[in-house]
């Protein structure tokens, strides 16, 4: 599968900051569909959001609308029967990436997760980033509410995250389909909006061809960058590289701000990202912690305009396991709006990790940096030593099936391994 194709220009971006900006989005061009609705999620829960998701479908496909939703056999583990039921009898084709069954009532299939989170609709708009659909992305879900982003993409681009998402399900756009009549699609809304010139490029990660796409395109950023990073990553444990790469752009005089969780819903995220605070703040990066609620963001900005949004994760699961899709943007439109938002977030929501904070620590404590240090980031090799069998893409064709018993007998190829763990009880699902 060839998912990392070239920068494409003439591109109009909006930038979308938590479910109360997506979903709106996302169902009103779904109730607008016509032909095709294309969707890939790690997280697909039967709660309030998952329930309007699936409405949204239903309406669409009874319409006539070819709709193929890809969801994780772990991360969406909990849907039911019935809830399953109500799409397949649509006409809805749910495919599940690795369906697993429990085991003891334990899921077990932790690891190469389908982590992307990816919607397109008529070859005319798309999106990109890291929002799942369930009410945990909504403010009145509470303290536990996740902060995030994603992006709506409308121009070129489009073609390749279109084409990329009809691949991954086994269903490829013929050869040349683009060419003259794909230009000829996209050269009114240019016309019509000079000023919408973004250059966009998708990056996906799978366990194949793109083993280190992402992670490259990111340090592409750090060694380019010249005046100001700003990382805003909720599971932050990068490999010696990356970390090169950071303490690199200081050097070079360039001010790098991480932005991590400070009050994750999982104990076990902040603890790894703090094993190497003594390091970064050594090497002058700036450490902040969101104080607010839990962060799922994966976003960057690097000087003027250089940004990315997406599902990749900077730890060894979306690094070196999962299946991830991050939109890469060169635009200081984009850039600069991303900017305001993690400046306002950084003053407003955010403390600063300081070096006397870190330096309380207790002498056992470094012990433990460099022991978890070194288990973490050798975790995903050792996890690719244990044998699994092919991944495989299924698609749901018996009502009488839940997401976690398996699926019906239709198989559509491979697929590039997926994504890091995540909790399947919507209580305590992480990514």
């Amino acid at each position: 599968m060839n998912s990392n194709r070239d920068w494409t220009r003439g591109n109009a971006l909006e930038l979308l900051e938590n479910g109360e900006e997506f979903f709106p989005r996302v169902f009103d061009d779904i109730a607008e569909a016509k032909r095709e609705v294309i969707i890939e999620t790690f997280i697909w829960y039967d709660d309030e959001i998952g329930r309007q998701l699936r409405d949204a479908l239903v309406t669409a496909a009874e319409r006539g609308v070819q709709v193929d939703v890809t969801v994780d056999g772990y991360g969406s583990a909990p849907l039911g029967k019935a809830f399953v039921a109500s799409l397949t009898e649509a006409g809805v084709r749910l495919h599940v990436f690795a369906p697993l069954p429990p085991i003891l009532g334990v899921q077990a299939n932790l690891f190469r997760r389908l982590h992307r989170k990816l919607v397109v609709i008529d070859q005319r708009v798309a999106y990109v980033g890291g929002i799942n659909y369930s009410d945990e992305h909504m403010r009145y879900y509470g303290e536990k509410s996740k902060q995030d982003y994603a992006t709506r993409v409308t121009g070129p681009a489009v073609d390749d995250i279109h084409r990329f998402c009809r691949e991954a399900i086994g269903h490829p756009t013929p050869q040349g389909r683009r060419n003259l009549r794909g230009l000829l699609r996209w050269l009114p809304s240019k016309w019509s909006h000079p000023e919408s010139d973004a250059q966009v490029l998708l990056v996906t990660r799978d366990n194949h061809n793109h083993r280190t796409a992402i992670e490259a395109m990111y340090r592409l950023g750090l060694r380019s960058a010249s005046r100001d990073i700003v990382l805003l990553n909720a599971y932050f444990f990068p490999g010696y590289r990356f970390l090169r790469a950071m303490r690199q752009a200081v050097e070079r005089g360039v001010r790098v701000r991480l932005v991590l969780q400070g009050e994750p819903d999982k104990a076990y995220v902040k603890f790894a990202a703090s094993t190497l605070y003594d390091h970064l703040l050594n090497i002058g990066v700036e450490i902040w912690e969101f104080m607010e609620r839990p962060s799922h963001a994966k976003v960057a900005v690097m000087d003027d305009a250089w940004a990315t949004v997406g599902s990749s994760n900077l730890d060894p699961f979306s690094l070196s396991l999962n299946l991830e899709a991050n939109l890469f943007v060169r635009d200081t439109s984009f850039a600069g709006e991303l900017r305001e938002k993690l400046e306002a977030l950084l003053a407003e929501r955010c403390v600063q990790i300081t070096r006397d904070a870190v330096a309380r620590r207790h002498p056992i404590w470094h012990v433990w940096r460099w022991v978890g240090y070194h288990l973490l980031r050798h975790f995903p090799k050792l996890a690719s030593l244990i044998p699994v069998k092919p991944t495989m893409l299924k698609t749901i064709e018996d009502p009488d099936t839940d997401l976690g018993t398996g699926p019906g007998p239709r198989t559509l190829g491979h697929s590039p391994r997926p994504e890091s763990p995540a909790e399947p009880d919507p209580q305590n699902t992480q990514r």
